[in-house]
């Protein structure tokens, strides 16, 4: 695990939060706390590992950085880790468990050796990869939330991030979005109707071929492929409305403790935002100066905290609940339509015939449509596309082959 970030306005005075954050859970040397079991020493102490590999890896890549900038963030956030540790230390001692400081673990030193050896860069997207991942590690963990850890362990990975994406260049996505080969916001609604309509044909294709399998003859198909195609639209448009809805709540939360973090602690968070952009390359002079500008404006404030921290556009909060709802539903029974409409004409067999033909050509268009975000050939796409279709539709006709003739 590596280390949370310390709140960016203690980075120049570490010892400093780690006797506000002892005050908090009880400095060292108090005495055991009869409530403190083995789990949470044993949890105590792979926190501390964690910060102690951190702090390392940090030094590290401030001594082996050539840019200046880069170098003075490294060492400002090896300097937080060397205080988170001296925290959990703290909550060691007052569990009664004497400990040194323990050495920083042989992954942490081997990544310390390829920095060294091929330079920060080399194994910053391990580093980032690993802050992605242990972002939430302290959520859950009430010491941790008691000192305020949570939110710096986001910011941690933000600012890594934001010195990911800065170093040697422009990133390999960002270079693919400026040649046209990403594109991030069609690229992702152009997916998620592909899908929608996917989801809607092959569900209801299995479900009318099952039902076919069972019972060819009457207008049972037919109410069958209806009931789910109503009812599988009506569960995509809910799912997506919660799913939407609860990020866009979520969204607002957080930019509500920001904006009572900024009115408690704007220096705090003047600082965050000098490390952001210092991470992005500016000076520290720059970084500063551009900080104090958008913080003379509370409103302008909390909006800039809220791109550059949180990733969060205010004013969208991740689009309308509504409109997503919307969007789903009518995709979702687009796909399932096609199963269903020859039994509106046909019965029987040849009602299944023409069923399975139909479906088969929007598997085909389906698949070819997934080429353009896949990179694969529109052939290749098709035909996986369906078979996997035609093998779900083929497992459900033969259960409900099986089915039909058992209750018959």
């Amino acid at each position: 695990m590596l280390p949370s970030l310390g709140r960016v306005g203690e980075l120049r005075e570490p010892r400093r939060a780690i006797k506000r954050w002892a005050g908090r859970s009880g400095a060292p040397g108090e005495g055991t706390d009869e409530m403190t079991g083995k789990d949470d020493v044993r949890r105590y102490r792979d926190n501390l590992q964690g910060e102690v590999d951190g702090a390392a890896l940090y030094r590290t890549l401030g001594e082996s950085e050539p840019d200046p900038h880069l170098a003075e963030v490294y060492r400002k956030l090896a300097a937080v880790e060397e205080a988170h540790g001296q925290f959990w230390q703290a909550q060691l001692a007052k569990a009664g468990v004497t400990t040194g400081r323990p050495r920083p673990s042989p992954r942490a030193r081997v990544l310390g050796w390829l920095a060294h050896r091929f330079g920060a860069a080399f194994v910053l997207p391990t580093i980032a990869a690993a802050e992605a991942r242990d972002s939430s590690v302290y959520d859950d963990q009430p010491e941790a939330v008691a000192g305020g850890l949570p939110k710096d362990e986001r910011s941690h990975r933000r600012i890594v991030q934001a010195v990911e994406s800065r170093s040697g260049g422009l990133a390999g996505p960002a270079i693919a979005g400026l040649e046209g080969r990403h594109r991030a916001v069609a690229g992702n609604s152009l997916r998620a109707a592909v899908l929608g309509a996917n989801d809607g044909l092959v569900s209801n294709l299995s479900l009318v071929m099952g039902v076919a399998g069972a019972a060819p003859e009457g207008r049972t198909v037919l109410l069958a492929g209806l009931a789910g195609l109503v009812a599988g639209s009506c569960s995509m448009a809910m799912g997506e409305w919660l799913s939407v809805n609860s990020s866009r709540e979520l969204a607002a939360r957080q930019i509500a403790t920001e904006r009572e973090e900024l009115e408690a602690s704007p220096e705090e968070e003047k600082e965050e935002l000098v490390l952001i952009y210092q991470a992005k390359g500016l000076p520290e002079s720059q970084a500063r100066a551009l900080a104090d500008q958008l913080l003379s404006d509370k409103e302008s404030a909390l909006d800039t905290l809220a791109r550059e921290e949180l990733g969060i556009d205010p004013k969208e909060l991740g689009g309308s609940p509504w409109q997503a709802a919307g969007v789903s539903f009518l995709l979702f029974a687009l796909g399932a339509a096609f199963p269903v409409a020859p039994f509106f004409v046909l019965q029987g067999l040849p009602a299944t015939a023409a069923s399975l033909a139909l479906s088969g050509l929007a598997m085909t268009g389906i698949g070819a449509a997934t080429s353009l975000f896949t990179g694969r050939g529109p052939l290749f796409s098709a035909v996986r596309q369906m078979a996997i279709g035609y093998a779900a539709a083929a497992v459900t006709y033969g259960v409900g082959r099986l089915v039909g003739v058992a209750v018959s």
